[in-house]
């Protein structure tokens, strides 16, 4: 079998290299719908900055018995969601966007919710819930990119990874407070306008 060669016109690919040098990384051999990608990635940056967000509030609120260990646990995962949004908004600039990080309709733009939760438990069960939403939304990024454009593939595909954990660490930290006999406000009692002494069956 002959050896194929990788690159078969050089001094072409370096004479379309300098002819559109304005579109910085950007190349012909770029075959996403850029729109789209930005677009998309527009709204993982707003997902990212709510997250930072919650997790930062949840920080600041956490109280009881068990919330110091939670307390940085919040924080760390408020730290991690704030390097995602950079590095989201980073590979938009590359893609010749402009990343949204206008405050008016962030939460809409978002694919997560800002909940601030009641308690302790109630926080965590929030945050579970945002990265679940977020992982599944990141993984159909990722899938939808494909082969298109390796490198937004690439970092989402490494953001998705981290939010699996976040996912895995609420998890764990719900199962630990429950078997600490951590209080958990009951469903109904969120939805009640006044108190509520008996328990519905």
């Amino acid at each position: 079998m002959a050896n194929k060669p990788f690159l078969t016109d050089i001094e072409a690919i370096r004479k379309r290299a300098r002819e559109h040098i304005d579109q910085g990384a950007i190349t012909a051999g770029y075959s996403a719908d850029r729109e789209t990608v930005i677009k998309l990635l527009n709204e993982a940056l707003a997902t990212e900055i709510v997250c930072t967000l919650r997790y930062k509030y949840h920080y600041y609120m956490a109280s009881g018995i068990n919330s110091q260990a939670v307390k940085a646990e919040f924080l760390e995962h408020a730290q991690q969601e704030q390097e995602h949004a950079d590095r989201i908004a980073e590979r938009i600039t590359q893609l010749d966007g402009k990343p949204n990080f206008n405050p008016d309709g962030l939460v809409s733009r978002a694919h997560a919710d800002y909940a601030e939760g009641v308690d302790l438990v109630d926080m965590i069960k929030e945050d579970l819930v945002a990265e679940r939403i977020a992982i599944d939304t990141y993984r159909a990024i990722v899938e939808y990119i494909g082969g298109d454009d390796p490198t937004t593939r690439r970092v989402m595909e490494e953001v998705l990874a981290q939010e699996e954990e976040h996912a895995e660490d609420m998890a764990t930290l719900l199962e630990q407070l429950g078997k600490k006999g951590e209080p958990a406000r009951p469903a109904q009692m969120k939805t009640q306008a006044g108190p509520r002494t008996g328990r519905a069956h």
